[in-house]
């Protein structure tokens, strides 16, 4: 059976994959992010998404079966892709910026079969809805830190779900990883999604 390899070291996609009884070995892909600019939101996700896959994939102590996922988040408003936060200050103005309004947040998904050397991607896309927050919950927020070291500079599954009062989409995929959208991609790569269940290891 196939090994998943997780090119992240986010640990809500890593969460995510072990709740959806994968158990991926996790390799940080340090690439610089940096490099790519003048894309569309999507594009911008799903290249950085691709950057990380092949970083990863290309490493020589892989086990020969790997199957390498890349992902990168961004929050689509205003026609601008957002990524963490620079710092609290940044931060405190994407949320005023944000409350009340909706976003979409883009995650690009590349994965690469180690075997074949055949890669395939695409990006995710759901509409966030957030809350009319008051100047005092964001600085309350913003204070926990946790808004500092995710795209978006939120997050659903943490202390920010109270201030998401709706999602159109797939849940997953804010959180950081489309559970429906990989299991497209596995199948893409002949592999049934099934055979990465690691509910016996």
């Amino acid at each position: 059976m196939p090994s998943l390899v997780l090119a992240s070291a986010s640990p809500a996609r890593l969460a995510t994959l072990r709740s959806a009884g994968l158990d991926p070995a996790v390799v940080v892909s340090g690439v610089d992010e940096s490099q790519l600019t003048g894309l569309a939101p999507a594009d911008l996700a799903r290249g950085l998404a691709e950057l990380k896959c092949g970083a990863v994939a290309e490493r020589e102590d892989l086990a020969p079966d790997a199957l390498v996922l890349g992902c990168d988040s961004v929050l689509e408003l205003d026609g601008q892709a957002l990524g963490k936060p620079d710092d609290a200050a940044d931060a405190t103005a994407r949320w005023r910026a944000m409350r009340g309004r909706s976003g979409v947040l883009q995650t690009g998904h590349c994965l690469r079969d180690v075997a074949s050397g055949r890669t395939v991607s695409a990006t995710a896309s759901t509409t966030v809805h957030f809350a009319d927050v008051t100047d005092d919950e964001i600085a309350a927020y913003v204070a926990t830190g946790e808004p500092l070291h995710v795209a978006g500079a939120f997050t659903v599954d943490g202390l920010g779900g109270a201030f998401v009062t709706s999602i159109e989409g797939d849940f997953h995929n804010v959180v950081g990883v489309s559970l429906p959208l990989l299991r497209g991609l596995v199948a893409d790569l002949g592999h049934r999604w099934t055979d990465l269940w690691a509910l016996d290891r």
